[in-house]
């Protein structure tokens, strides 16, 4: 009760914020009626003129300060022309939060695919591309395809960096445009190809300039340690897989091994490495010749005690296919390694093929680094706001809704048991159900 009251008299941080971002905004509006009077021919015009003033300025990072409100201005005028949509107050607010290299946090349906117009085209005044990076490749192509009119108008070129085309000729052309739409795992994949490239000219990626991630929480939070791995054959020798599969699953858990299933690790008790050694039928496992032979044995107790099928991954085909654990789709072509995946064969009795050995990788963390200036947009960032500061040294600002908001954001609901949860699940669905209410519901596994 006291800190609402402090927080009424004072103010939250995030409230003072906002008002400051409503004088900017009445900045903006106050140009509105100039550009308006202007033909298309003018006001694109107009527009290269600041492009001009930008690139020809000492410091381009103020200079981008000086051209923000006639910028954002342009494009709202250009906007309405072109894609019949008009910014709001609120989405200019945004617009301004994510120039600055923040986390925009806006709810659901509040536009953020129009927002990112705003930063976007001021910063490409720079001559450098700007990166939109969304989740998935509908996404990419659909938001590009729907802004493109607007940024063609402004006189930018937009590419698009989708997974299944790996031509380096296109993927140049489609770096080498002012705007460029695509994934997070496009990206990053693309810099680690880059990287194993023996001439500069032959790189795609050529500029970290500026990025906007769209569901910045998902994408730099959730997946920030997942690494992006690139390998190539490691020429082993595939025999000791089937023959560590049946030492596996001849091993007592507790007797022979202790299981961590938190961080997902096995390790061999001293009876389990006696039982092992006697099962292979060696002397010293740990011996220089036999080393290969206690890594496999590692990798096969993961493969039948930790990963578990139809939920880590599935066999289709005669093949171990990964499911992601963010996205529960299918991971095609992408392989578990250090001899994981060959151990996952050989559990489920399908063909083992070659084992791999990394030759490049950078997690999502480290790759996102890389880049001069980052922001991002989400509806739900102060959940994660403490871990953005501290790791990527950005702030989220929270953006109210353009008119109030009807839907109820309830809190979660916590039970004791999993059996309790699941019953009370039960039951309101069936509710739900009776009043002839749609409900969608998630699940942790494809089971």
């Amino acid at each position: 009760m006291i800190l609402t009251l402090v927080k009424k008299i004072f103010s939250s941080k995030n409230d003072r914020l906002i008002r400051h971002y409503r004088k900017e905004i009445r900045k903006i509006n106050s140009l509105e009626e100039s550009y308006q009077k202007l033909s298309d021919e003018d006001l694109k015009a107009a527009f290269l003129q600041l492009k001009i003033q930008v690139q020809e300025a000492q410091d381009s990072q103020k200079a981008l300060e000086e051209v923000l409100y006639d910028s954002f201005a342009i494009t709202r005028e250009a906007s309405k022309r072109v894609l019949k949509l008009r910014h709001f107050d609120v989405q200019l607010i945004g617009g301004i939060v994510l120039h600055e290299g923040k986390i925009a946090e806006m709810k659901t349906g509040e536009g953020k695919t129009l927002v990112a117009t705003l930063p976007v085209c001021l910063n490409a005044m720079v001559g450098k591309s700007v990166h939109i990076v969304t989740v998935n490749d509908y996404l990419a192509q659909r938001d590009a395809e729907l802004m493109r009119p607007l940024y063609e108008f402004l006189g930018y070129s937009v590419g698009v960096i989708v997974g299944g085309n790996y031509d380096d000729n296109d993927r140049l052309q489609q770096y080498s445009s002012d705007i460029v739409y695509g994934t997070n795992n496009e990206f990053g994949f693309d810099y680690l190809r880059d990287n194993m490239k023996y001439d500069f000219h032959q790189k795609v990626q050529k500029t970290h300039h500026f990025a906007i991630v769209d569901e910045v929480d998902s994408i730099l939070i959730d997946e920030a340690r997942t690494p992006l791995i690139i390998s190539g054959p490691a020429n082993r020798t595939l025999d000791n897989y089937k023959a560590a599969n049946v030492v596996a699953l001849k091993l007592e858990e507790e007797k022979h091994y202790t299981l961590d299933e938190k961080n997902r690790t096995i390790l061999l008790t001293e009876e389990g490495v006696n039982e092992a050694e006697k099962l292979f039928g060696v002397d010293n496992l740990y011996s220089i010749e036999n080393a290969i032979l206690a890594h496999h044995l590692d990798q096969a107790l993961k493969a039948n005690k930790l990963f578990k099928k139809d939920k880590d991954y599935v066999v289709r085909e005669g093949e171990v296919v990964i499911v992601d654990e963010f996205t529960g789709r299918l991971s095609e072509g992408r392989r578990f390694s250090e001899g994981l995946h060959q151990a996952l064969e050989a559990k489920e009795g399908v063909q083992i093929k070659e084992e791999s050995q990394t030759l490049a990788d950078i997690t999502y963390q480290n790759y996102f680094r890389l880049y001069e200036k980052l922001a991002g947009m989400t509806g739900t960032a102060q959940t994660e706001a403490s871990e953005f500061l501290q790791i990527y040294n950005l702030e989220a600002v929270s953006i109210p809704t353009n008119v109030p908001i009807l839907r109820q954001d309830l809190n979660d609901l916590i039970y004791k048991t999993e059996a309790e949860k699941f019953k009370a699940l039960v039951a309101k669905i069936i509710e739900l159900h009776q009043k002839g209410q749609p409900i969608l519901v998630g699940t942790a596994s494809i089971e």
